[in-house]
């Protein structure tokens, strides 16, 4: 494919799939696109061993990790430890959580007996993150990406001095000038229908909208994100201008994906209405599949969520047990279950291989371009 940003990565396809999943990763990248890894739940530890296996599978074929460090967060720099942070949490907050899940039956007399990692705290600040980029580097990575706000200036540095490039996610056009200003070489501009982390502009109108707001600056290449699972999807957005296509969602049903069983069951018999933006995981609007979790956040009465890291360590014990529990069968938990996904979940309505869905891609690509070159007439 003619391209100067697959020219620039050294890759064949520019479809980006992230993923927490190291195999759908390499997968991607071995079948000629671009696996990122996201980092954001590794200590410097985990992160070493899942790179080293990523570096082994790939043997030298690009892939890049994806890490998330807020410009703005609750306590950033005075709660160190994550007990520290744990201590912050409302009484009434822990104690709405433990009400939902007993009215869906289950038992909740050890839900705050799990403990998060020591470091969890300290991986969502610039000053933790340090260590978890002293890994990514280490290895021959050719992106790093910033989820959330723009990259902190050390990440900036270090990958610039590496000749890696720095991505950063973009949920508005105010977002992408303060990327460029900062020096970002790529875009993700994400719209309203991606999974995880989102604004409220839809992909279909952002993605113009930042390609005429960095105008000024003509290097910063731009991939659109947000409901892309289909070639003629990428297809469309490479014609309003984008470099490539950023996509999460649709590699939560594959064969190789971490999504537990329960939850990608409820993912393959989902419709694109069936997935809420919701402050109840993460204190950040996040997209996800509706449950009776995330209905239960914005019921009358219900506490407003409490801001990021403070929700997900609120979240994150109870979201453990209900995953176990839904596995085993439990009805209430299955029913509480959910997941970050986008709306292009409407879309993916069957398991498959990763790289059957990286080649179903570049066929409907090809075949999305072909029927938009016949419309020019001879």
């Amino acid at each position: 494919m003619k391209s100067a940003l697959c020219d620039k990565l050294g890759i064949e396809f520019p479809l980006f799939a992230f993923s927490h999943c190291r195999d759908v990763v390499a997968e991607v990248t071995n079948a000629g696109g671009f696996g990122v890894l996201g980092a954001v739940g590794h200590t410097p530890e985990t992160l070493e061993i899942e790179l080293s296996w990523i570096d082994e599978q790939v043997k030298g074929k690009p892939y890049g990790v994806d890490l998330l460090v807020p410009n703005k967060m609750d306590s950033k720099e005075a709660a160190i430890t994550t007990a520290e942070i744990e201590a912050r949490i409302p009484p009434e907050h822990r104690q709405y959580v433990a009400t939902l899940l007993e009215k869906n039956g289950l038992d909740v007399s050890d839900l705050w007996d799990f403990k998060l990692h020591e470091n969890f705290g300290n991986n969502l600040r610039e000053a933790g993150a340090a260590e978890v980029l002293d890994v990514a580097f280490a290895h021959p990575i050719k992106m790093i990406v910033n989820a959330l706000g723009v990259p902190p200036a050390a990440m900036m540095d270090r990958a610039k001095a590496a000749g890696v490039a720095v991505g950063a996610l973009t949920g508005a056009k105010e977002h992408a000038i303060k990327h460029a200003e900062a020096g970002v070489d790529i875009l993700i501009v994400s719209g309203t229908e991606a999974g995880g982390h989102c604004g409220e502009v839809s992909t279909m109108v952002l993605v113009p909208e930042v390609l005429r707001a960095i105008e000024a600056y003509p290097d910063i290449e731009v991939l659109a994100a947000g409901g892309i699972a289909t070639g003629r999807q990428m297809a469309a957005c490479m014609a309003m201008g984008a470099a490539g296509a950023w996509t999460g969602s649709v590699w939560l049903t594959t064969a190789e994906a971490e999504t537990t069983p329960t939850v990608k069951e409820k993912m393959l018999a989902a419709h694109s209405r069936n997935t809420v933006r919701s402050r109840s995981r993460t204190g950040k609007p996040t997209r996800q599949l509706q449950s009776a979790w995330t209905d239960a956040w914005s019921a009358p009465g219900a506490p407003d969520p409490l801001p990021m890291p403070l929700q997900m360590v609120l979240s994150k014990p109870a979201m453990v047990k209900i995953d176990k529990l839904a596995e085993g069968g439990h009805d209430g938990a299955k029913a509480l279950a959910t997941y970050y996904v986008g709306q292009a979940v409407g879309l993916m309505n069957t398991e498959q291989s990763t790289r059957s869905v990286v080649y179903d891609f570049m066929q409907d690509y090809a075949d999305a371009v072909e029927r938009l070159s016949g419309t020019l007439a001879e």
